[in-house]
């Protein structure tokens, strides 16, 4: 990949050579649902709270957030932000942001997440002509204010988040396509240039106001398939990479020694059946071949044949880093291995309708994912007894395109990498019948009530309680198969300083070269 292969600086004008692969649309933060836009994303804009290497929010374009009930917020913003373009930061560049998120005609992927702010379901809704949220209110340049329907206990917590980051005057004049080709940011970096599918190159920020990062900038390489970024990274042509493809797993410590990068992050791995699938809606007879799916999957020998050890079995739907994760969660035995129980669901599910056909199972090729697919259908096949098979797609654009489009016919490989640092960023975009993430398309009013309850109470360990109630209700009706937690491995170059951040991206402000 010519991109790949520019001669670099070293020292504090360094510019650092990220993997990546091509982002599904252009960099809007209220409509990029997925991970490579989003390590973008998190380059060009700084929103109120910023995360910190370890997951916690400390406050950045805010001056403060101001609340005594978790419903009512009063924003006060720094005054000597400026975005890329030199025009100033100011609450109505916030406010306006987030009703264009919320706003239905423009048909923004995070919409839900502005769903707790009153008004939202009244811009929301199909045919609405009402274009701003009542909860927003501008008090003047630098301060406005925030009423949720509702206390919601993440909600502050969640202002870190891209989709909540501030927009320019610019982007409401020139528009989000031509805009998310060029996006002006207020973050520690700008874009100078996107080549698709090759390379998109940032600029160290000189005139933001927070914490400088460390380098010149970033160039995120677009990558085919992992391996081929692994073989750039040894040869010294790649500085950085979060995720090793498989076929290093086994040799990597020996490969990389030092160089190798290992923290467990907020990261899992699943694949979901969507419920329009035959066979697979959520009455019995989906509830039944789900759990009997989920059942004979062997995780931990996947775990130790392809991964070397670097997962752990997941034995609920989050993550084993988020505070409140519960390994005891009643009825997760359906995510454990018990192949003589999944025959028996299987052919119950068979007596209520006969099955037919096979299952397919979408991957994306250029993330390091056949292996493991294989591995899956294998077992699947060989417990139940039917045809299951990889379904390969030559890009991870490719494969979002067709699941939010609802066009996919056959289950996908899916991932989630936290937002922030909660059980419910897991539960509520994932799962919530109105979720930003929902792939699986669940609905569950049942679900959706424990999530919402969980979200108003004040007390963490009381939320954190609920949010695992709900949880029992997934291990019933299996809308994804949950298979992993990530132990995630990445690796950096020669004289390449990087660690990993508790979502498992490199920290790439304070990634140096010498």
């Amino acid at each position: 990949m010519d991109g790949a292969r520019t001669v670099n600086k070293t020292g504090p004008d360094a510019v650092i050579r990220a993997f990546a692969g091509e982002p599904q649309n252009g960099l809007v933060p209220t409509d990029t649902n997925e991970q490579m836009g989003g390590r973008m994303l998190r380059a060009l804009f700084t929103g109120l709270y910023e995360y910190q290497a370890d997951g916690t929010a400390e406050l950045a374009n805010a001056e403060a957030v101001d609340t005594t009930d978790n419903k009512h917020f009063t924003v006060k913003l720094k005054r000597d932000w400026t975005f890329t373009d030199g025009t100033p930061v100011k609450a109505s560049n916030y406010v306006r942001a987030w009703n264009f998120g919320a706003n239905v005609k423009n048909l923004q992927k995070q919409q839900d997440f502005f769903a707790a702010i009153d008004g939202f379901e009244d811009v929301a809704k199909k045919g609405s002509t009402v274009d701003e949220m009542r909860g927003l209110k501008v008090i003047d340049d630098y301060t406005f204010t925030i009423d949720l329907t509702e206390p919601n206990i993440d909600f502050k917590l969640s202002l870190g988040h891209y989709p909540f980051m501030p927009l320019p005057d610019v982007f409401f004049t020139e528009g989000k396509d031509k805009f998310g080709q060029n996006p002006i940011g207020n973050g520690q970096y700008k874009m100078t240039q996107w080549r698709h599918n090759v390379q998109a190159d940032f600029v160290r920020n000189n005139d933001y106001k927070g914490p400088k990062p460390k380098n010149g900038g970033l160039s995120f390489v677009l990558y085919a398939t992992q391996d081929a970024a692994y073989a750039d990274l040894q040869s010294g042509n790649l500085d950085v990479m979060e995720i090793l493809p498989p076929s290093a797993q086994r040799s990597y410590k020996k490969v990389l020694g030092a160089r190798a990068m290992e923290r467990s992050t907020a990261q899992t791995q699943a694949f979901s059946i969507p419920e329009y699938l035959d066979h697979f809606k959520y009455d019995e007879e989906g509830r039944l071949r789900r759990q009997a799916i989920s059942m004979s999957i062997d995780r931990q020998l996947i775990i130790d044949k392809v991964f070397f050890g670097s997962r752990k079995p997941a034995l609920e739907f989050t993550a084993r880093s988020i505070p409140g994760w519960n390994p005891n969660i009643p009825g997760n035995e359906t995510v454990k291995y018990n192949p003589e129980k999944a025959k028996q669901l299987w052919a119950q599910a068979n007596a209520i309708r006969p099955w037919s056909g096979t299952l397919p199972i979408a991957y994306n090729t250029d993330g390091g994912h056949q292996t493991w697919i294989e591995a899956v259908t294998n077992q699947i096949k060989n417990t139940l007894g039917i045809e299951a098979i990889g379904k390969p797609y030559a890009t991870f654009k490719q494969i979002r395109t067709e699941v939010t489009a609802r066009s996919l016919t056959s289950g996908a490989r899916t991932g989630w990498q936290a937002d922030y640092p909660s059980l419910l960023n897991f539960l509520g975009p994932q799962y919530l019948s109105t979720g930003s993430s929902n792939d699986p398309v669940y609905n569950n009013p049942e679900y959706d009530a424990k999530i919402r309850a969980a979200e108003q109470v004040t007390d963490p360990a009381a939320s954190n309680r609920l949010a695992n109630e709900a949880q029992e209700i997934l291990l019933r009706d299996m809308p994804v198969v949950p298979l992993w937690d990530y132990f995630a491995v990445g690796a950096r170059g020669e004289g390449v300083q990087s660690t990993l951040t508790w979502n498992g991206e490199a920290d790439y402000a304070n990634t140096t070269k010498e």
